[in-house]
Parts: structure tokens; C-alpha cells; sequence
């Protein structure tokens, strides 16, 4: 096992975290095995993380906080750890994500990234880099959070009717997965509509893309390969990417009748169930009765 004392606090925020809770223990008089029991864990997991073996989680973060009372320091930091385990070349899209005051995306394949549910986004994440699931997946339900703060970006998300088709980690996880999507049908901040396979030829056709837009900062268009992301704020490319996303949406269903489509789908491709989820039938239902 590394020695602690020799990484460098210094050379990426997951180092710093191991450094530090290291500190605070030893400051505290504790063992590893002895802050494992007052956190609810092993203290095998206090040593991993520590020598960066391990990504902390938010839920350990805060139990660290609360038992050592170091006012929040682990849980300000854990956002830094999360976002320093994303691909490196999406490590900027997802910091300007983080600031947007508005957010519009055009998805062809996939549920955009910040309203995937953990289920779905593990079985889309194991296509990549199974090695590091854990971690990558830790990162992207932290990227989420911005939808819960008190002021969220306002998002405005068109998904390819295609994408309610491709059944994404199976057809329990898809039936999930559709009902979350439903959850956001009154939201404040948040409209979801499905570009319908009947619109044909579209702007969209040569993939997905976002735009974000700022209260102080020029508007950002991102769009990404299989390899890499690529993020611009040329003003004639962003006034050619608004342009098209406005054609987008204008093909698109309300975000009435794309609930109902949503809710369809869900019926009739993902029904076959022996064990439904509660929480996802009124959700249906609810869509169903609009």
C-alpha cells in the first residue's frame, strides 16, 4: 500500500482529498478502523481512499464532515474529486455546465447525461471504460446536482424519438428510466420534448449537440465524437447552432404530447413486467390522463 505522507496534496484534487482526510484522522487520535466504525464503514475503505486506491463517495464525504466536524471541507471538496474523474477532454463542457444560466440540447442516441438515472447511466458507461465505472458513474449523478439547486439553469432538452426505442441496460431500467423523464413534465426549469421519427430530414441529422448560454460570459457550442468533445463560442457558429436548434424544436411535440408519447412507449414496449415500479405507474398514469 502507498505511503500517504509521500503523495503530493498538490497533483490532482483526488490527491488532496487522501492527504487531507489522513490529517484530520491522525489530528483526531483515530485509527482507520476506528473512523470506519463512526462513519459506518470498513476501515480498509478509509485506507483505499486515502491512498487514492478509492473515489470517495458525496454520502462518505458528508459522514467524514459530520464525524470529524471539519465544517463541510469534504463535502465542498468531493464536488472537485467527482469532476477531476471525468474524461479529461470533458472536464471544460461540464464546467461551463455547471455555470450556465440556460442549457439547450439536442440528443439523437441517448438521454442527456443530466437526466439519466443511475441505472441507465452504469449500463451506457460500460460500454466505455469498465475499469473505472464507479467512478465515472459518481461523477455524472454529481453533475445532477445542478437541477436541484435553488436556482437551476433552465433546460430545454429535444430527444430523438429514437432514443425512447433503444433499450438502454434493459427493459426495467428503459421503463425507469422513461417514467424519471416524466417526472420533469411540470417542472419550472425544465421541458423535455421528442422530436417524432415522422419529422424525417432535420438540422439534427448530423448529431447531438448543446448550447449554453450565460448571464456574463459569451454562449458556448459543444458537440462531441466518439473520442473527444469539441466546444466553441464563435459568435456565427453559435448563431448557426440557435437557428437550428430553433427548427428543432419547432418539429418537435409539445411538451404535452411528448409526455404522452413517452408514456406510449412505456406501455407498449417496456410494460411486460412482472414487478413494476410504483413510483413509475403514477407517473404513467399521470401522463396517460393529460
Amino acid at each position: 500500500m502507498a505511503n500517504i505522507q509521500s503523495l503530493d496534496p498538490t497533483a490532482s484534487p483526488l490527491d488532496y482529498y487522501g492527504w487531507e482526510l489522513r490529517r484530520q484522522r491522525e489530528a483526531h487520535g483515530l485509527k482507520q478502523g476506528q473512523l470506519g466504525d463512526i462513519i459506518f464503514c470498513t476501515g480498509s475503505l478509509v485506507g483505499q481512499i486515502e491512498t487514492t486506491k478509492k473515489v470517495p463517495t458525496r454520502d462518505f464525504s458528508e459522514r467524514v464532515d459530520a464525524a470529524l466536524g471539519t465544517d463541510g471541507l469534504f463535502s465542498r471538496l468531493i464536488g472537485l474529486v467527482l469532476r477531476s474523474q471525468l474524461p479529461t477532454w470533458f472536464q471544460p463542457y461540464a464546467e461551463m455546465e455547471a455555470k450556465a444560466a440556460y442549457i439547450s440540447t439536442y440528443q439523437a442516441q441517448l438521454v442527456y447525461g443530466l437526466l439519466q438515472t443511475e441505472e441507465y447511466a452504469r449500463a451506457v458507461l460500460a460500454t466505455g471504460k469498465p475499469g473505472q465505472l464507479d467512478s465515472l458513474l459518481a461523477a455524472r449523478m454529481e453533475r445532477q446536482r445542478i437541477l436541484a439547486w435553488e436556482k437551476p439553469p433552465v433546460a430545454l432538452v429535444i430527444l430523438d424519438e429514437a432514443v425512447l426505442h433503444r433499450p438502454i441496460g434493459g427493459d426495467d431500467v428503459m421503463w425507469r428510466q422513461l417514467a424519471h423523464l416524466l417526472e420533469f413534465t411540470n417542472h419550472r426549469w425544465m421541458c423535455i420534448q421528442v422530436l417524432p421519427l415522422t419529422s424525417g430530414e432535420h438540422p439534427g441529422l448530423a448529431g447531438a449537440f448543446n448550447i449554453l448560454r450565460f448571464e456574463d460570459h459569451p454562449d458556448v457550442f459543444y458537440t462531441e465524437d466518439m473520442m473527444s468533445g469539441h466546444m466553441t463560442a464563435n459568435p456565427e457558429t453559435i448563431k448557426e447552432a440557435s437557428l437550428n436548434y430553433a427548427h428543432l424544436q419547432a418539429d418537435a411535440l409539445s411538451v404535452k404530447d411528448s409526455a404522452a408519447l413517452i408514456a406510449r412507449v412505456m406501455e407498449e414496449r417496456y410494460a411486460d413486467r412482472t414487478e413494476r415500479d410504483p413510483v413509475a405507474e403514477v407517473q404513467l398514469q399521470r401522463a396517460q390522463r393529460r
